[in-house]
């Protein structure tokens, strides 16, 4: 049990260092990194406090405290990814915006020069 439990803090270490070498590397913004260094701490705390994790083991109806902590991991991750989903797909929504606009101004300055060329020189 205490060598999952170090595992987990091993590895909310590693991510925790992974993403803030992202961030100064501005590979990630610093808005999406807060989700994740959120998590890899409370993954980092939780799997230090035995105590913590063995009453939110209780809380939740689970015997074993690293099993609460797969499983707040898994819930944990599950909120991160769909907050990144709801991300894209604001993103995706204006980027079909921005493209309607861009083909708009397109076909306004296709009209412009055909009005320009179809008009007699002085």
């Amino acid at each position: 049990m205490d060598r999952l439990l170090n595992v987990l803090a091993i590895l909310s270490l590693v991510l925790i260092l992974f993403v803030l070498r992202s961030l100064r590397r501005e590979h990630i913004r610093a808005e999406y990194s807060v989700s994740w260094l959120g998590a890899a701490l409370t993954l980092l705390v939780l799997s230090r406090t035995r105590g913590v994790l063995e009453w939110l083991g209780k809380m939740l109806g689970i015997a074993d405290p690293p099993l609460a902590l797969l499983f707040i991991m898994g819930c944990l991750f599950l909120v991160v990814f769909y907050r990144f989903s709801a991300v894209i797909s604001d993103l995706k929504d204006s980027n079909i915006a921005l493209a309607q606009k861009v083909a708009m101004l397109e076909f306004q300055l296709r009209s412009l020069n055909e009005k320009q060329e179809t008009r007699p020189n002085p």
